[in-house]
């Protein structure tokens, strides 16, 4: 199925006549849609987005292997998973994959400093299941200085010799 989204020009409609709009050159004969039904001014400035669906795919794959290797007793959040799966800032995608996702311990993902982030009953099986491994709280966040699970990847640095 096609995708289609506004660029940055605006309408050059009759509709909008109190807007100063620049005229944008467009052939009338030319569909912008995929059934004839947006042609005219009002689909000024559609242009056709493509799906990236092969990056996303191994997006949500790396985010999936980082969740599965988080072990028993450690947790990590949602922007520490990001980080260990290659994309720094991606938290609300791991969100996304843990919200989709099947048979991912989705209860070792917390908020920003330990905080759950889930609500209700969700939020009380997610803290169950967390005393049940072994995680301590502290009042409603869990000890990250205990238990955030780190990579053990060491970067060497190379010493230069005078």
């Amino acid at each position: 199925m096609t995708r289609w989204r506004r660029s940055a020009r605006r309408l050059d409609s009759p509709l909008f006549p109190s807007i100063g709009i620049a005229r944008v050159a467009r052939p009338r004969d030319s569909p912008c849609g995929p059934a004839r039904f947006r042609a005219g001014p009002m689909c000024a400035g559609m242009k056709r987005v493509k799906k990236k669906t092969e990056q996303a795919g191994r997006m949500r794959l790396r985010i999936e292997q980082a969740i599965r290797a988080i072990p028993r007793g450690k947790v990590s959040t949602y922007g520490g998973v990001a980080k260990i799966a290659g994309y720094p800032g991606a938290a609300r995608m791991v969100a996304r994959v843990l919200r989709r996702g099947f048979g991912l311990p989705w209860q070792r993902v917390l908020g920003a400093g330990g905080a759950i982030k889930l609500t209700g009953d969700s939020a009380i099986e997610q803290r169950l299941r967390l005393e049940a491994e072994g995680v301590r709280f502290r009042g409603r966040k869990v000890d990250l200085r205990a238990h955030q699970y780190t990579t053990s990847r060491r970067k060497t640095r190379s010493k230069k010799t005078s």
